[in-house]
């Protein structure tokens, strides 16, 4: 499915872009950097819209989707609950890291001003990405849908004993987790939960779901990496009394014996906008410390690079 928005890579973009500024009021920044980013629109001749909220609130009424572009100011979670709230009406996003790690709102306050230039003058690239849709079953209905950017997790929760978790692939059962939880993560969310796990880094324009359990009860189950094109389901035939299903870090529900968790590729896919001068690989070295380089000794030598390709 391709994005409703009029900005494409490798296009003139229109001469009078329409930004929306969202972010969550209350970080540190947010509401100075949304006033600095829609001054230097306006400037040029851009329409912008700002709508800050505060996070409890977030995507709290209809998405505007008549944007050519978004920029999320604050973090990766910033990313996260933007996503959710355009649903299935994506806009390209640039997110600006305003918080911690910023994996995902890669570009730094210092560089927004440079890089609205880059995409107002064309130079930009479009990454888009899986968007994976999660659907609750219990007794053969369907209760909720949600999408997701990062991952799907079933939690054993309290009292903190194992559970099983029967993996169905194209309604063929694949294996039978006993472990404290599973993770199924998108490729953007490989460097999320599912790392953190001990899952594996996977390029995060692939079109793949990597499962990754949690502590596992036997040496057989290790992270597993399958296609997208698939569907999976998820039973849990005896849940804890705090057993949960989690997307992108929030608890959509709570698990009753027999319930499904239903996963499969959405049909929108999130889009982020990366410039010349930001890559996939600069992005890992950079935040994540990739081969023991820190930031500080990783950035020369990116800008060294020059105007290469990701």
């Amino acid at each position: 499915m391709t994005s409703p928005s009029r900005l494409k890579p490798h296009e003139p973009p229109p001469a009078r872009l329409r930004i929306l500024i969202v972010g969550p009021t209350g970080l540190a920044g947010v509401d100075e950097e949304a006033r600095r980013v829609e001054a230097l629109m306006a400037a040029r001749g851009h329409q912008t819209r700002c709508l800050l909220a505060a996070r409890e609130s977030w995507g709290g009424g209809p998405f505007p989707g008549d944007a050519d572009l978004v920029v999320v100011l604050g973090g990766d979670g910033s990313i996260l609950r933007t996503a959710r709230w355009m649903g299935y009406d994506q806009v390209p996003v640039l997110g600006v890291n305003l918080g911690a790690l910023g994996f995902l709102a890669d570009f730094s306050r210092q560089e927004v001003e440079r890089a609205l230039d880059e995409i107002a003058a064309g130079r930009f690239r479009l990454v888009e990405h899986l968007l994976l849709e999660c659907e609750l079953l219990r007794g053969g209905r369907g209760l909720q849908r949600e999408l997701g950017l990062n991952e799907v997790a079933i939690l054993a929760g309290p009292p903190f004993s194992m559970i099983e978790i029967q993996l169905h692939v194209d309604a063929e059962l694949a294996t039978t987790y006993r472990a404290d939880g599973l993770i199924v993560s998108t490729p953007v969310g490989s460097t999320a939960y599912n790392l953190s796990a001990g899952g594996p880094i996977v390029r995060k324009d692939l079109d793949a779901f990597v499962f990754t359990p949690l502590n596992p009860h036997t040496l057989t189950n290790r992270t597993v990496i399958d296609s997208a094109s698939r569907v999976y389901e998820l039973c849990v035939p005896r849940p804890n009394a705090g057993s949960a299903c989690m997307v992108d870090g929030r608890v959509i529900a709570e698990l009753a014996a027999g319930d499904s968790i239903r996963i499969r590729r959405a049909a929108p896919r999130f889009a982020l906008v990366e410039t010349q001068n930001h890559g996939y690989y600069r992005t890992l070295r950079e935040k994540l410390a990739w081969g023991g380089m820190r930031a500080e000794a990783a950035t020369p030598r990116a800008a060294a690079r020059g105007h290469e390709g990701s």
